[in-house]
């Protein structure tokens, strides 16, 4: 991706600002490695969807959520710190109330918010129907992004992001405008699975928020 200092989508980057960046290897987009409110990135990750036979690249995502806040949650939940990532420190992310946002960064230029809204809701159905003990609920499914037009253009580098927020708020901003909050726990655990649960979209992703969580015991 272009210099991304001085792109809009990214208001953290001054312009005469120099920000440190990690590259998410399999794209080549790159992460500012802290936000201006403090949130640092934690991992890097390629979200891919299969379309006739092909992995189609669809979004770079950052997972940032802040070291102090996590380290603290941690430490009051598992008293010592294991030899390697464990189900535990996950579920113990997914199931608090903390803070942490997935930032995508759209690689395609040919992918729709149609098409986004429908992938999203897809995954987030399944992931609300396994937590849900095998009950569907659609309505609680589509509201993330049920007031989000259609006419939106997404172009390489768009960016949507998702963070979940103390008292179990799940909020969503399209390039920079907020589009919903819904309050939800359910909602919140069944979003964040996609990233940190048992069938990740990254596998690589989740391993090194593993990592990420293990240095700060």
């Amino acid at each position: 991706m272009a210099n991304m200092k001085h792109d809009p989508e990214f208001p953290e980057m001054g312009m005469n600002a120099e920000v440190a960046k990690e590259v998410e290897p399999k794209s080549g987009v790159s992460f500012p490695v802290k936000l201006a409110d403090g949130k640092q990135l934690q991992a890097v990750g390629l979200r891919k969807k299969s379309l006739f036979g092909l992995g189609v690249k669809i979004y770079s995502f950052g997972l940032y959520a802040d070291n102090e806040t996590l380290k603290e949650l941690l430490r009051s939940k598992i008293k010592e710190a294991p030899a390697k990532p464990t189900k535990e420190m996950y579920q113990v992310v997914m199931d608090s109330d903390v803070e942490i946002m997935i930032r995508m960064v759209m690689i395609s230029g040919n992918i729709t918010m149609n098409m986004v809204k429908k992938g999203l809701n897809e995954n987030l159905g399944l992931s609300v129907q396994k937590l849900n003990g095998g009950q569907k609920n659609d309505e609680l499914t589509n509201k993330l992004m049920e007031n989000v037009s259609n006419s939106i253009k997404l172009t390489s580098g768009s960016l949507i992001e998702v963070t979940k927020y103390p008292g179990y708020v799940l909020g969503a901003k399209i390039k920079g405008e907020v589009v919903s909050n819904v309050e939800s726990e359910l909602l919140c655990r069944a979003f964040f699975d996609g990233y940190l649960g048992d069938d990740p979209f990254d596998k690589e992703a989740k391993e090194k928020f593993g990592d990420s969580l293990l240095s700060l015991f």
